[in-house]
């Protein structure tokens, strides 16, 4: 795909295939981006009629080989109608694989970015920063030598009516006691605030098997627009003696909002979301969460979930969904259960060798 009709048959194919409420797309204006800088490579399968019929991105990633001790051919935003086109599109996968040692995906560009499979929970609908993918995807994965990496789930916490102080329980006597300080997130300051949340980020997640070292320029591209739409006290870290040690990062979903334009961030529709993002103040989403090496188990992240819960409640929220989370973190997935959570989509990565 090399010119601007491509890339719109390219960003409509999930359109396309995929029932509107349940499907989230990624923005196209990322996309593009990903395009102009050769990030990746996009390719179109088409039938005899010339219909599109399915999608894929081509590209590699030095720090994943280096992470996982292999080379690696990347593939994502993977969308196929028929088993036809999933055979066509994993076979070029496959082709343009031959000189690494297995191919993996879907992702966009990586696995802490975008990407994933949905192995359950088709009934429900997708959310940002997650996947949404009907039934018939994963057995076409393992149809075609496909094995599952990283299995997860998203989760769903539905209320917030139980008591904050209940359910994460911290002696606040501690606050003082070991210098613990909690901060908000600042619309106005969020650029300067971006460097302390990656440096807590990679520090967290290093030791996690799919996490590579986010830079500055990807983060900031990640966020990008994020300051507009942020609820200042969803975004919090705790810092210890003046240093961040544990953060929660979540946001409003605009979700739907992505739904009803059809992921066309046009600056119009950009500025309609600005102007509209109270409408948004009802479901929320978590994107990450994490505390540094050295300072875990010791209940900094109970004190920012007490935090989140209060302050979710506080602001009106329904729900809050969680991006995905490792099947063997279980830790992690105990805080949701305690707010009453369930699994809501299971989650997986794929992995092929080369023969």
């Amino acid at each position: 795909m090399t010119d601007r009709a491509g890339l719109r048959a390219f960003c409509d194919v999930p359109l396309r295939l995929h029932p509107s409420d349940r499907y989230v797309p990624l923005a196209d204006s990322v996309i593009a981006g990903w395009h102009r800088s050769g990030a990746a490579e996009l390719f179109l399968a088409r039938d005899a009629s010339g219909a599109a019929t399915g999608r894929t991105i081509l590209h590699r990633s030095a720090k994943f080989d280096a992470k996982l001790g292999r080379r690696h051919q990347l593939f994502g935003l993977t969308e196929f109608r028929d088993d036809e086109t999933a055979a066509a599109l994993f076979g070029l996968v496959a082709d343009r694989g031959r000189d690494t040692g297995a191919l993996f995906g879907p992702v966009g560009l990586l696995p802490n970015q975008t990407g994933g499979v949905i192995t359950s929970g088709f009934d429900e609908r997708g959310f940002i920063d997650s996947a949404w993918n009907p039934a018939h995807y994963p057995a076409a994965y393992e149809r075609h030598g496909f094995t599952r990496r990283f299995e997860a789930d998203t989760w769903l916490c539905p209320q917030f009516d139980a008591d904050a102080d209940a359910l994460f329980p911290f002696d606040d006597t501690r606050l003082g006691a070991e210098g613990l300080v909690l901060r908000h997130g600042s619309r106005r300051h969020f650029k300067a605030q971006l460097p302390i949340l990656r440096e807590m980020l990679n520090a967290s997640f290093a030791q996690l098997g799919y996490y590579t070292e986010i830079d500055a320029d990807e983060l900031a591209a990640q966020t990008d627009g994020l300051a507009y739409l942020l609820d200042e006290s969803l975004l919090l870290w705790l810092e210890k003696n003046g240093r961040p040690v544990a953060f929660v990062v979540t946001v409003p979903d605009v979700s739907e909002f992505f739904m009803r334009v059809r992921g066309r961030l046009s600056v119009r529709n950009q500025l309609r979301l600005l102007l509209t993002r109270r409408r948004y103040r009802r479901d929320a989403v978590l994107i990450i969460k994490g505390t540094v090496p050295g300072e875990q188990g010791r209940g900094y992240l109970t004190l920012l979930s007490r935090e989140l819960h209060r302050n979710l409640r506080a602001g009106g929220y329904r729900t809050l969904r969680s991006t995905y989370v490792e099947r063997s973190n279980t830790a992690s997935a105990a805080q949701y259960r305690r707010m009453g959570g369930r699994p809501l989509h299971g989650y997986t990565f794929y992995e092929r060798g080369v023969a």
